[in-house]
C-alpha cells in the first residue's frame, strides 16, 4: 500500500470512530416498524432486513436516517419522478407515510446485519477492488471509496451508508443505476461522477471487495 493511501485509510478510520462516538439515534416506533417489515418487506428483504436474495439489499444495520431516506426517494412527488427510478419499490412505499418509513427505517438500523453474498475467491479480482476502495484510481481520478464509507464499510451517518458486507450483486447494480442515470439521490451527485470515471471491470472488483468487509 502507498503512503498516501496509508494516510487516507487513518483519516478516515478516526472520522468513522468520531462518527460512532456521536451515533445517530434512529427516530421511529421499532415496533410498528417491525410489524410493517414481517407485513410488506419480509418477502424480499426478510423480517429482519437480512436479504439472502443478491439482488437485493441487506437493510438490517443500516442508518436509519439513512434508509427512511431512501425509502422516500422511490416515490413519485408532486408529478416529479422519483429519484430512485425501481418500479417493485414504488409500489411498495406507494401506501406508507412517512412516520411508516421512519417506523420501519429504526427497525432496521437496530437488527444485526449478516454477511451477503459474493461471487468470486478470485484474488487479482478482490486487489483490484481493495486497491480501488481504500486508494481510488488517481490516472482516472477516481477517489477512494474509503473516503466517504470509511475504510471497514460501516460509512459516516447519515449521509454515507455502511456497505460492509453488502451483495457484491446488489453493488454493482447500485454503481450500474448511478452510472446510467436510473438513481440520482447521492450527496451532490458524487456518486454519478465518480462511476463515470470507474471501468466496469473496476466496478466489480469495488463490489466484490465490499462484500468482503466487517
Amino acid at each position: 500500500m502507498k503512503i498516501s493511501e496509508i494516510i487516507v485509510a487513518v483519516l478516515m478510520l478516526i472520522l468513522s470512530c468520531l462518527a460512532f462516538a456521536n451515533p445517530v439515534v434512529p427516530d421511529g416506533d421499532t415496533e410498528k416498524g417491525k410489524e410493517i417489515a414481517a407485513g410488506i418487506c419480509a418477502g424480499c428483504h426478510n423480517s429482519d432486513g437480512n436479504s439472502i436474495i443478491p439482488n437485493n439489499p441487506i437493510l438490517a444495520g443500516q442508518y436509519a436516517e439513512y434508509t427512511a431516506k431512501q425509502l422516500r426517494e422511490f416515490r413519485a412527488d408532486n408529478k416529479k419522478s422519483a429519484k430512485r427510478d425501481n418500479p417493485t419499490m414504488a409500489s411498495m412505499v406507494a401506501n406508507l407515510s412517512d412516520d411508516d418509513m421512519k417506523n420501519l427505517a429504526a427497525y432496521y438500523a437496530q437488527q444485526q446485519p449478516q454477511t451477503g453474498v459474493n461471487n468470486t475467491n478470485d484474488e487479482s479480482v478482490l486487489e483490484l477492488g481493495e486497491k480501488i476502495y481504500l486508494g481510488g484510481n488517481l490516472d482516472s481520478a477516481v477517489p477512494a471509496c474509503s473516503s466517504c464509507h470509511s475504510v471497514t464499510g460501516q460509512g459516516i451517518p447519515p449521509h454515507y451508508p455502511r456497505l460492509s458486507g453488502q451483495h457484491a450483486t446488489y453493488i454493482f447494480s447500485q454503481l450500474q443505476a448511478f452510472r446510467h442515470g436510473t438513481r440520482k439521490n447521492d450527496v451532490n451527485h458524487s456518486m454519478q461522477t465518480v462511476v463515470s470515471r470507474m471501468s466496469v471491470k473496476e466496478m466489480k472488483a469495488v463490489s466484490e471487495f465490499i462484500s468482503l468487509l466487517k
